[in-house]
């Protein structure tokens, strides 16, 4: 595994680090002007706050029959991100405001005569800082790449770009991608927008925050062990973990691995289809690519759940946090009142925390074993641990792993023959303070590792099926609550349909963060 592969879950930095945000040094200046051209376009506050928050896919057709131009889309996105972004931290690296208004005077042009550029015409996108921007600074998070800039772009920023979509900016990571909780040793800490004390989860943490304080409409990311997930959960958005193969990002050196997944963060659940039906396709490059369009994720995903049975998960043999574990339990209504067939029942999948934990050190000590003596100061508690225990690895323990992991692939396959969805929390907590690397311990239950309060998410990351985070409440203390719906065997389309059927029957995403 090469470094720059979405290692997709954790932190290692200092926490407290200096919030360090990296915007042109004209900055203030950009701002004036940005304000000088609202008032000579008539746009005021009120609806430039609107563009901010309406549907991406709403801004695509309005940009596209030329009732918005992308300038008047675009300038209102960087007004947020210079008004909120100080406060929360979430893009850390801004394409200078000159070259992102000329890309977005070309697309008008372009519209002018009749050219368009793709479904994502004129749009804003947050890119994760993991993904590699051909012009644009991609640091990892980490001291060993503070200053590179890549003279290339992997392929879900093609395929975005292909699509008529505006690259903004990166948006923050963990150091390494590794841990859910958003800060490292370069730009520090993002913060949760509806609490700026807590954690916003990780590691597509900026991504998300990017997307709940109207800075971007759409934001990429990636997932191992949850980070498609937890970071929507914690921020009142949505997040697709895809199928393995549905959205292929090579270069990358594992082909064949599939716990890792790159896909779409949006507000709702519509944009994030309709993002995924730009990600998602066929490379000849993966040799995991599933071979299908992603055209049908863009169609309309309205459907008649009556006589569909659902799982509503026990306890997984987990500690929760009760308002996590409440909350999730008491959706149980919304899934009857759309006609569900809903029983408490839940997949054996007791082995997946073993044969996780051991790819996971695998995969990392491919990654960094070569260089970890030369960069033993640059590289953080989490990277050493996890080559440490890589390197313990023998190959009757993989192989035995791996015929434990088919195992729970069929028990997984088997249940699901039984129900169509499975819905679980994403995680096993509430949104923790900044300042704490992760949980420890969950009612009372030590937790062994950084990462052991996530194991409601990276169970489904090791068999495979597409799960997505959708909000679902708010604890008393106004955090966001996620719900976890898990579909079958590649089928993304359906996870896609049932979460839009919940979020129409909840609305709970439409609550914007008190920063905004």
């Amino acid at each position: 595994m090469t470094r720059r592969d979405a290692l997709k879950l954790g932190t290692g930095a200092a926490v407290g680090a200096k919030l360090s945000l990296v915007f042109p040094p004209n900055m203030g200046n950009q701002s004036r002007a940005l304000s000088a051209e609202s008032e000579s376009t008539g746009m005021s506050p009120a609806s430039e706050n609107e563009i901010c928050f309406m549907r991406a896919r709403d801004l695509a057709t309005m940009i596209r029959e030329k009732k918005m131009s992308s300038r008047e889309v675009m300038q209102a996105h960087l007004k947020q991100i210079a008004r909120v972004n100080p406060r929360v931290n979430a893009i850390v690296t801004l394409v200078p405001e000159d070259q992102l208004m000329a890309q977005a005077l070309a697309g008008d042009e372009a519209a002018a005569k009749g050219n368009w550029l793709g479904p994502l015409h004129g749009l804003p996108v947050g890119v994760k800082d993991l993904h590699a921007t051909k012009g644009v600074r991609t640091t990892y998070g980490s001291p060993l790449h503070a200053n590179d800039i890549p003279n290339f772009d992997c392929l879900v920023v093609e395929r975005e770009k292909k699509a008529g979509a505006i690259v903004v900016g990166k948006t923050n990571v963990p150091e390494w991608g590794l841990g859910s909780q958003t800060f490292n040793p370069l730009f520090g800490p993002t913060l949760n927008p509806y609490d700026l004390t807590k954690t916003c989860g990780g590691s597509t943490g900026g991504g998300a925050v990017a997307l709940a304080c109207g800075m971007v409409p759409l934001a990429d990311g990636s997932d191992m062990g949850g980070s498609l997930r937890n970071p929507p959960n914690f921020c009142n958005v949505v997040g697709l973990r895809p199928s393995p193969g549905r959205v292929p990002n090579p270069p990358t050196t594992l082909g064949w691995f599939t716990l890792s997944v790159d896909g779409p963060v949006a507000r709702n659940v519509t944009d994030c289809g309709f993002f995924l039906s730009v990600l998602a396709g066929f490379d000849r490059r993966s040799p995991i690519s599933i071979e299908q369009s992603g055209a049908q994720f863009a169609q309309p995903l309205g459907r008649d759940f009556k006589g569909v049975r659902v799982a509503m998960f026990k306890d997984m043999g987990l500690p929760w946090e009760p308002a996590v574990r409440d909350a999730v339990k008491a959706q149980r209504k919304v899934f009857e009142s759309l006609g569900c067939i809903v029983e408490e029942a839940e997949p054996d999948l007791k082995e997946a925390n073993e044969c996780f934990s051991l790819w996971r050190h695998w995969s990392v000590e491919l990654g960094f074993g070569d260089i970890l003596e030369a960069n033993a100061d640059k590289l953080n508690e989490y990277v050493h641990w996890h080559v440490q225990e890589g390197r313990k690895l023998t190959g009757p323990q993989l192989s035995r792993a791996e015929a434990k992991r088919t195992e729970l692939f069929q028990r997984m396959r088997q249940f699901m023959e039984k129900y169509e969805f499975f819905v679980l929390p994403v995680n096993q907590v509430l949104p923790f303070d900044v300042k704490t690397h992760y949980p420890t311990e969950i009612a009372g239950v030590k937790m062994e590792n950084y990462i052991a309060w996530m194991k409601s998410a990276y169970y489904i990351s090791t068999v495979g099926n597409p799960a997505m985070s959708v909000p679902c409440a708010f604890s008393e203390s106004g955090l966001p609550v996620g719900i976890q719906i898990v579909g079958r065997h590649n089928d993304d389309w359906g996870v896609l349909q049932m979460a839009y059927a919940f979020e129409q029957a909840t609305n709970i995403g439409k609550r914007r963060p008190p920063v905004v």
